[in-house]
């Protein structure tokens, strides 16, 4: 009868209100969880802005190094070179894509200033003709040409504005020696080279 009716009821509260405590205990777990969601995303957001001032510094540092670094070593490192940023703000490159570049680049410069590299390239001579002449890279530190039958001969280091060169055709017989040693076209010997071209 009645009674029963009102005890099937009161079940059907009770069954609800425990319904309604679970829900709300669900949305407190989920507003807990979306709290640390979103404390955890401020974080990421704050690293990752951290890390992208940390890339933005070193692409600066590396560009201004790329202009202080002779052409072997400007070409080879080109296609990394040309994906440096010009406008940090504005890239669509990743953050890791950027570190890569970076590291990528650092690491050709780095192997190239432990080689010595020899290379044919076209220089102006001392008499403003430009000449084709084979040169050699030792590091990053100095470099040599030789042109014209071992009539020739300069010596490159870098500068602040990039690489620069001097004539040294009076040094001209040992350079080409040098060239002609590190080339295997003569046998190994002690070559004396000129350091500093003096004015």
């Amino acid at each position: 009868g009645r009674d029963e009716r009102v005890a099937l009821l009161e079940r059907e509260i009770a069954s609800l209100r425990e319904k309604i405590d679970q829900a709300k205990e669900s949305i407190g777990d989920a507003d807990k969880k979306r709290v640390g969601l979103v404390d955890e995303n401020d974080k990421l957001k704050g690293a990752a802005s951290m890390l992208a001032g940390i890339v933005t510094r070193l692409e600066t540092r590396t560009a201004a190094l790329i202009a202080r670094l002779p052409d072997p070593i400007r070409d080879r490192i080109k296609p990394l070179s040309q994906s440096l940023p010009q406008d940090p703000n504005a890239t669509k490159l990743s953050l890791a894509q950027r570190f890569q570049n970076v590291v990528g680049i650092l690491n050709e410069v780095n192997k190239f200033d432990r080689e010595i590299t020899v290379t044919s390239e076209v220089r102006t001579l001392s008499d403003g003709n430009a000449a084709e002449v084979a040169a050699v890279y030792v590091g990053l530190g100095q470099a040599y040409y030789s042109g014209a039958h071992g009539t020739v001969a300069g010596v490159g280091r870098p500068s602040e504005s990039g690489w620069t060169w001097e004539s040294a055709n009076d040094a001209a017989g040992p350079i080409a020696d040098a060239i002609a040693i590190l080339k295997n076209e003569k046998v190994a010997s002690f070559v004396l080279l000129p350091l500093k071209v003096q004015e």
